[in-house]
């Protein structure tokens, strides 16, 4: 029982947790990223086809990271924590 009373002597003296991003400004980081995800899924799809898709696969690559992390602030500002 000795290191159960450590264990809650230690959580008692640790900071309370603080996000790195204020949630107050998750809704304006959602939008641009998926305002920025929507404009390159829109480059990617006027980009011509090339036997070494390296540009494609950047592009491509921006966007889908882009959109990832648009959609996870998108759900952390109506209150749905991922």
């Amino acid at each position: 029982m000795g290191s159960y009373d450590a264990v809650q002597a230690l959580h008692k003296t640790l900071p309370a947790f603080s996000p790195y991003i204020p949630a107050n400004f998750l809704p304006y980081l959602a939008f641009i990223l998926l305002t920025v995800t929507f404009i390159l899924t829109f480059y990617f799809s006027t980009l011509p086809k090339d036997t070494l898709p390296l540009r494609e696969m950047a592009v491509a690559s921006t966007a889908s990271i882009l959109a990832g992390f648009g959609v996870v602030s998108l759900f952390c500002s109506v209150g749905v924590y991922v």
